[in-house]
């Protein structure tokens, strides 16, 4: 079998779940995709000191980690299946993690919004990793290396997160389409993961208006993961494209 593609999704806001557009691009994309055995997710809404797995039940206890939003959100469902196999299967590639904790934590919007609009019937099992803040940006390319070995395996590998994470900037400034700031750092994305993924691990440095767009690193930081469980042969497209409030770029990305 041909090995499963890497995802990672720019998740946008969890109104993205009610607009027809939105979901009907990801509902396009799903059906682009070969169907996984199991799918392993990071988010940049579960960052510990170390790496853990989420919950390994079927997903019954969604975390709603937004406030102010549409009713119809709090009582959205994905009961996914668990995926407790997979715990024994990363120990594996990741010989040094000689414990791998597991926090029966729920899945938070970073993980059930993108999968509710990708796979709605919620019928493939999900294991969630949370996101290392103690990792450089190269520990996380390289346990996307690492974990890259799964793909073979037929799991597929998504991160979620965003291109760009300025929510100051989305909700106090007024912008009637995309300022040079944002489109500047979101084109130096797309060259580096088409033709020099490796200078992805000095993005804070290099990157045009890097702070700028990321006051804080954690929603690129799960980019990097993807972006290290690549081979050199993958092709890149951009199955999703476009713009939350101006200054968040919605782009998602496909290896593979």
């Amino acid at each position: 079998m041909n090995p499963m593609p890497v995802l990672f999704i720019s998740h946008g806001s969890p109104l993205s779940l009610l607009d027809a557009g939105t979901a009907a691009a990801y509902r396009q994309w799903s059906t682009a995709l070969p169907t996984p055995r199991s799918i392993i997710i990071i988010s940049a809404h579960w960052e510990t000191p170390e790496l853990r797995c989420g919950e390994t039940s079927t997903h019954r206890e969604l975390i709603y980690d937004f406030h102010g939003f549409p009713d119809r959100l709090y009582e959205q469902q994905y009961p996914a299946p668990g995926a407790p196999d997979l715990i024994n299967t990363i120990k594996n590639v990741l010989p040094e993690q000689t414990t791998l904790p597991v926090e029966q934590r729920g899945m938070d919007h970073g993980v059930w919004v993108p999968l509710s609009m990708l796979w709605p019937q919620a019928d493939i099992p999900v294991l969630q990793l949370s996101l290392p803040r103690t990792y450089s940006n190269a520990d996380l390319m390289s346990l996307g290396r690492r974990l890259a070995d799964l793909r073979r395996q037929q799991v597929l590998l998504i991160a979620s997160g965003g291109i760009t994470h300025n929510l100051r900037s989305a909700f106090l400034a007024e912008y009637n389409t995309p300022p040079e700031w944002v489109t500047a750092f979101e084109q130096w994305t797309m060259d580096s993961l088409q033709h020099d993924r490796a200078r992805l691990v000095t993005w804070e440095q290099d990157a045009p208006h890097a702070i700028e767009n990321h006051p804080t690193p954690e929603h690129f930081r799960p980019l990097l993961v993807a972006a290290g469980a690549t081979y050199h042969d993958d092709t890149v497209n951009f199955p999703v494209r476009g713009y939350e409030l101006s200054v968040l770029s919605t782009l998602s990305v496909q290896f593979g």
